[in-house]
C-alpha cells in the first residue's frame, strides 16, 4: 500500500527539519533528522507488518530522495530518521511537496 502525505512546509533547525504534512484531511507534525538513534520511521497509524518500508520525498522536476526504513511503531508525529534523506533535503530545501510511505513494494 502507498500512503501519500502532502507536505505543507519543512523548516530547518540546527540539525533537523520540522514541519507539517497532511494525510487524509488531517494535519500532522513531521520531524526529519539523521540516524542518531538508527534508521527509524514512526507514523500516526499502524502498518500491517513491522518491516522495512520505502520512504520517498518528491517534488517538481523529478526531484526525489528515498531510503528503506524500519517501521518502529506509532507516534503522534511522522518521524523519519535517515541521514541520506536529511542531508538531501538540506541541499534542496523548500523543493518537496510529497511524502510517500510504500509498505508493499509490489505496488510501487
Amino acid at each position: 500500500m502507498v500512503h501519500v502525505f502532502k507536505i505543507d512546509h519543512l523548516n530547518i533547525h540546527e540539525s533537523y527539519f520540522k514541519g507539517k504534512v497532511e494525510f487524509r484531511g488531517d494535519d500532522y507534525t513531521i520531524n526529519i533528522q539523521d540516524e542518531r538513534r538508527g534508521k527509524v520511521l514512526k507514523l500516526p497509524f499502524k502498518l500491517k507488518k513491522k518491516q522495512k518500508v520505502l520512504v520517498r520525498f518528491s517534488g517538481p522536476n523529478n526531484l526525489a530522495v528515498e531510503d528503506f526504513l524500519p517501521f518502529e511503531g506509532e507516534s503522534e508525529w511522522v518521524e523519519v530518521d535517515s541521514t541520506p534523506i536529511t542531508f538531501f533535503i538540506a541541499d534542496h530545501q523548500d523543493q518537496f511537496d510529497t511524502l510517500e510511505i510504500i509498505d508493499d513494494l509490489a505496488e510501487a
